[in-house]
């Protein structure tokens, strides 16, 4: 595990440079969609679900191309971003229950962004999904230097969006509307309205807002008005139904309810993200907080396939192979888009190698400091000033501890990826730049690479008692 290394541009120095910096600690808003493929959004090639305001943010700021999730799920991917470490070293490696609400907790002490940022100053907030920690436990929001939280902690209840209690902090907020069968508060619609008013009441300073919208996650289901203007588009024929779960123990416990028009469900929850973004990209501009606030939009992982989803009918993973719980492309690369007004230049492309561990010494530098635990991450800051030099990654390295134990690294244009871990699976190596499409396995062709490849996965992780190949 490397040791952040700072590449010498502070924010002070920034703010110098621009007029339209009007402070030194810049409001940061992290919008995490939920399992939206890479191809989903129509400024990286999707055909059938209009997203205007997405599209929008892309034009006013930096796309980067070559941008990874820290992982094929929920859960580690989170820990990955949130503490700066991949799968082979981060606290969080995979979904595990937690009884009766939520996830293993992050360890009490763990270096997060959300301590970074209050080590400078700033209110932090989150808003949607957690996943880190179960209720009362070390890893509940308030417990990781989350200042406000609002929405589901518990990921399988976040399968429901009707569901029947939120939280609110500690509290738990029950929703009237959803008793029973009931479907009249929709969550979505509650934790956007929570995140625009923690922007209302933080206007005055400095703030972290992480957005983690369940959407466009299964179940399929969201109000009549929203999916009522999808139905029956020609764009979305041939349309396909779902029977799921509408009543028992898992019914809003895990279960995904039915849907009888997934097609349109799923344009239409898009579309509900789109106009959310929008509504947060208004909010700051309506507050005049909008040129002094980095928006940055990705997703947590690769398109799911549960609920009736149907991911090769809208090319949501575009040009890459395979998809959520998958370590080839699809399963990891996903959308980043950055808007800084008077720093990134608007309308610009990367192909800069990235991923979610690197947000947090990003930010360090950022705020002129160093993190106060070791990363695996490099600061993109120098690709989106343009100034200084960028650092590279030597590689990047997943690990998913479902399916009998997957691994994989980015090297270069070379992927390494292994399958069938717990039962001895070979190393299959693919050249990104001659095969994006990870469909002509080199391995047999380059066995001294693969010797390589496979020493660099014995050596990029540590063991932990929850975390070790064949302890889940």
């Amino acid at each position: 595990m490397k040791p952040y290394l700072p590449v010498g541009l502070s924010l002070l120095s920034l703010a110098a440079c621009t007029q339209s910096q009007t402070t030194t600690t810049p409001n940061v808003v992290f919008i995490l969609a939920d399992d939206l493929g890479y191809a989903d959004i129509g400024c990286l090639g999707q055909q059938k679900i209009p997203t205007p305001n997405i599209d929008r943010l892309a034009a006013q700021g930096k796309l980067f191309t070559q941008h990874y999730a820290g992982s094929p799920v929920s859960a580690p991917s989170r820990s990955c971003l949130v503490t700066g470490q991949h799968t082979g070293h981060t606290p969080i490696r995979g979904n595990k229950e937690f009884p009766v609400e939520g996830q293993q907790p992050l360890p009490e002490d763990t270096y997060t962004i959300f301590r970074l940022f209050k080590d400078h100053g700033y209110a932090t907030g989150v808003f949607g999904k957690w996943g880190l920690g179960a209720p009362e436990t070390v890893g509940a929001p308030n417990a990781q230097g989350v200042d406000e939280f609002y929405g589901y902690n518990c990921q399988r209840l976040a399968h429901s969006y009707y569901p029947y209690h939120l939280w609110h902090n500690t509290e738990k907020v029950m929703l009237d509307g959803n008793r029973g069968s009931g479907e009249g508060d929709y969550a979505p619609y509650l934790i956007h309205a929570q995140a625009l008013q923690f922007i209302d009441q933080h206007r005055d300073h400095p703030f972290f807002l992480w957005y983690t919208t369940t959407i466009p996650h299964a179940e399929l289901r969201l109000p009549d008005t929203e999916i009522d203007p999808f139905i029956g588009r020609p764009e979305l024929e041939k349309e396909r139904s779902f029977q799921g779960c509408d009543s028992g123990p898992n019914y809003k416990n895990g279960g995904y309810g039915s849907q009888e028009h997934t097609h349109a469900a799923f344009a239409a929850m898009v579309a509900l993200l789109d106009r959310q973004v929008g509504e947060l990209c208004a909010r700051l501009d309506s507050l005049g907080l909008a040129d002094n606030t980095i928006v940055i939009f990705t997703s947590d992982n690769g398109p799911h396939l549960e609920g009736g989803a149907d991911p090769r009918f809208f090319d949501s993973n575009g040009p890459w192979r395979g998809f959520k719980r998958d370590l080839y492309e699809g399963g990891i690369r996903v959308p980043f888009i950055v808007r800084w007004p008077g720093v990134v230049e608007p309308g610009t492309r990367t192909d800069h190698l990235s991923t979610f561990w690197d947000f947090l010494p990003t930010v360090a530098e950022l705020l002129g400091s160093e993190p106060e635990a070791p990363t695996d991450g490099i600061s993109y800051l120098p690709t989106l000033t343009g100034r200084g030099e960028q650092p590279e990654h030597d590689y990047l390295y997943w690990e998913f501890h479902e399916q009998g134990g997957r691994q994989a690294i980015r090297r270069g244009d070379w992927k390494a990826v292994r399958y069938n871990v717990l039962k001895g699976g070979g190393i299959q190596l693919y050249n990104l730049a001659e095969d994006p499409g990870e469909t002509r396995d080199l391995a047999a062709e380059y066995p001294e690479m693969v010797e390589e490849f496979d020493s660099l996965m014995r050596s990029s992780r540590t063991e932990s008692a929850l975390f070790r190949f064949g302890a889940e």
